[in-house]
């Protein structure tokens, strides 16, 4: 049974691979069926005085991707943060850098997710309020993919939805590098590592990219 949190000495000697290989280990835990037992109270009563997560998700919000589940991981174990997409913005690079410069986390980890209902609106070239701006984020994902895969370039096509998943992933990551040098430099030295997933609906299990 889980039943102690992260200190900061158990931070400090994890290392970014150590902790992938944490998560993926987890993942394959849930898609198992055989999480570990957890003692909630334990650990909230050890963390109401400080945390040491050992890694950042950038995810999206689906319902359906309940990250801290399916990658069984407890209370003071990970950050998450979640938009529709799972793209950057200021709010998001300042969250990952808290997460790893101040914090102290080891690994940055961006997952997108299979059937994504905002990748499939920004497919579909989607306006709607604040959604526009927001899929926006997303439409250079969707003009990759446009030049990889046959086919319908809508939602429709299911090859053309699942390349521009994995594009975003990608292209996220890349512009995480360009507009966060503290990020990068941390990347650079060894510090963390910054690494793409997608999660299968399907099947429970994160694929690496």
């Amino acid at each position: 049974m889980k039943n102690l949190a992260i200190t900061k000495e158990v931070q400090i000697a994890l290392s970014p691979s150590s902790v992938l290989t944490d998560l993926l280990d987890g993942n394959q835990r849930f898609v198992s069926n055989k999480m570990q037992p957890v003692d909630q109270a334990a650990l909230v009563s050890q963390t109401e005085g400080g945390q040491f997560p050992k890694a950042v998700v950038l995810s999206c919000i689906d319902s359906r991707v309940p990250v801290e589940t399916v990658l069984d991981q407890a209370i003071g174990d990970i950050f998450v943060a979640r938009v529709a997409g799972n793209f950057e913005n200021v709010d998001i690079l300042g969250s990952l850098e808290y997460s790893c410069k101040v914090a102290g986390s080891k690994l940055i980890l961006v997952l997108g997710h299979e059937s994504c209902g905002a990748v499939k609106a920004a497919c579909d070239g989607v306006e709607l309020g604040n959604i526009t701006a927001m899929l926006g984020n997303i439409l250079p994902a969707v003009k990759k993919s446009a030049d990889e895969v046959d086919g319908d370039l809508d939602s429709s096509n299911k090859d053309f939805v699942a390349k521009t998943v994995e594009n975003n992933v990608k292209l996220t990551i890349d512009r995480i590098r360009e507009r966060s040098p503290i990020l990068k430099d941390l990347e650079d030295n060894g510090e963390i590592q910054i690494v793409g997933g997608v999660y299968m609906l399907s099947t429970g299990k994160v694929e690496m990219i």
